[in-house]
C-alpha cells in the first residue's frame, strides 16, 4: 500500500475537502501503516477526508478494518469520511461485506 498523496490542509481553504489517494494492497503487512498514516490526516482534517481507491489492487478483512476504524473516528470528530474511486473489486467487496451502505461514495 502506498499513499500517493494527500492534499496539504495547511494551504486549502477549510472548506476544501483533505483528498489521500491510495495504491497497491491493504493487507495484513500494510494496514498498520494505513492505520497511523490515516488516523494522522484526521487530525489535520476539517469536514471532509476522501479516500480515493481507484489504484488498490487488494483488500482483506483487515483493510477493511481500517477503513471501518477510520470512519469511526472521523464521525467522532465531525468529519465525514467518503470513498471514491472504487473499482469493480472494491465495489463487490463492500456489497458482500454490507458496508456498501456504511460508506459516502463521492464521484
Amino acid at each position: 500500500m502506498t499513499i500517493i498523496d494527500t492534499a496539504r490542509l495547511g494551504r486549502a481553504g477549510p472548506s476544501a475537502p483533505t483528498i489521500v489517494r491510495l495504491s497497491g494492497e491493504i493487507d495484513i503487512f500494510t494496514t498498520a501503516a494505513l492505520r497511523q498514516r490515516l488516523l494522522n490526516t484526521l487530525d489535520h482534517s476539517t469536514g471532509l477526508l476522501v479516500l480515493d481507491l481507484s489504484q488498490v489492487t487488494f483488500c482483506d478483512a483487515g483493510g477493511l478494518g481500517v477503513l471501518v476504524g477510520a470512519q469511526s473516528r472521523a464521525r467522532a470528530r465531525g468529519i465525514t469520511l467518503a470513498l471514491t474511486g472504487l473499482t469493480p473489486f472494491m465495489t463487490r467487496l463492500l456489497r458482500v461485506s454490507s458496508l456498501d451502505c456504511c460508506f459516502p461514495i463521492a464521484v
